[in-house]
């Protein structure tokens, strides 16, 4: 039976959906984890100890994750009532596009200019497209904010929503399969820098008409965390290479990552559902999971000679123990400067985060926004 739009999640969804915003950010960390090694260095080094540790962090932890933030974004405007298409997407322009273009222009300006004086190594301009499209995320993946184009792809969503709100039964879950198709199909097109974001949009927007959240809590924990572990297990051993090994055509790879995803969204869930019985740690944090998701490339960026002094690169013997606090690390930094921004400046502390830190905590916003 299709919900009513506007109508508002029980307490224990809402509280499921704080839980699991704040697991993906943090899960996300360890996709962009400080490594010290350049890309064929790191390829050398995955058959590793500490290269398969980073491996299992990133695909059981962080790379599905982002693909799970925006099916509920998804399942949060299927119950939406949007009343305006020009108020929502302003709504959306001040809650999305503005922060993440604040955050990418933080970015070039504290890193790249490092980088300008000679303190560190990392992109700088190299032309005036390259600076607005690092800005925007218009056609290309950013260098710094590598995970803001999330944002830009969120935000395009957000400005059609209106009108895959209104695909019923079939033509909903024809739009469905063309997106899937799309993003196996690694095919570019402007739109989407990532369709994958698009096709959990959609996604969230069918759970919401089929009530598929409050049944979360009926799906045992073994049939939830089973498929996603015996996958799992699958993309570790066919992307670990060593000699002899099984390799996975690389036709087939992009259909087995969404398999992955998929499966990792029903895990996550099932696990935030749990989680969600005591969740009043996860409701105060969950106001700087979007801040911690904007801040903490620039926080790793700039922490390198600290972290090349303290432990070394990837394969230096105390460089697991930094890998594995990485996400408490960024989580301490976004609440340290959050809450100084809420104390002497509560307007940039409102706009970079989105609208979601005030310096009055009664006017944190609940869940049930759709942003």
């Amino acid at each position: 039976m299709r919900r009513p739009a506007g109508e508002p999640l029980s307490p224990r969804l809402s509280d499921t959906i704080a839980v699991t915003r704040v697991l993906c950010v943090l899960g996300i960390v360890y996709v962009h984890a400080w490594t010290g090694l350049g890309g064929a260095e790191l390829a050398a080094a995955a058959a590793t100890g500490q290269g398969m540790l980073r491996l299992v962090l990133m695909e059981v932890f962080g790379r599905s994750a982002v693909p799970l933030l925006g099916m509920i974004s998804g399942y949060l405007v299927a119950g939406a009532a949007i009343r305006s298409w020009r108020a929502f997407l302003s709504r959306k322009a001040r809650t999305i596009l503005l922060p993440m273009a604040l955050w990418n222009a933080l970015a070039i300006l504290l890193v790249s200019g490092t980088a300008w004086l000679g303190f560190l190594k990392a992109p700088v301009p190299e032309s005036l497209w390259w600076l607005i499209d690092e800005l925007l995320s218009i056609l290309t993946p950013n260098h710094i904010n590598v995970q803001t184009p999330f944002l830009r792809d969120l935000f395009v969503c957000m400005a059609i929503a209106p009108l895959l709100l209104r695909l019923r039964g079939p033509w909903l879950t024809g739009a469905i399969l063309l997106v899937a198709a799309w993003s196996v199909s690694n095919w570019f097109f402007p739109l989407m820098l990532r369709s994958q974001i698009l096709l959990f949009f959609l996604l969230g927007i069918a759970a919401r008409r089929h009530d598929l959240g409050a049944r979360i809590a009926g799906v045992p924990f073994a049939a939830a965390l089973a498929p996603f572990v015996a996958v799992a297990a699958i993309k570790l051993i066919v992307s670990v290479p060593v000699p002899g090994g099984t390799a996975m055509s690389p036709q087939i790879m992009p259909l087995f990552d969404l398999g992955l995803r998929l499966t990792a969204a029903l895990a996550f869930a099932r696990v935030a559902w749990a989680l969600a019985a005591r969740p009043a740690m996860f409701r105060w944090l969950e106001p700087y999971a979007f801040f911690l998701f904007c801040s903490h490339m620039v926080l790793i960026w700039l922490s390198t000679p600290l972290f090349l002094a303290l432990t070394g690169p990837l394969g230096s013997p105390a460089y697991p123990l930094l890998l594995v606090v990485h996400p408490l690390l960024a989580l301490g930094f976004a609440l340290g400067l959050g809450q100084l921004l809420m104390l002497f400046a509560p307007r940039a502390a409102e706009i970079l985060s989105g609208g979601r830190l005030k310096a009055d905590p009664a006017d944190m916003p609940a869940t049930r926004s759709v942003s």
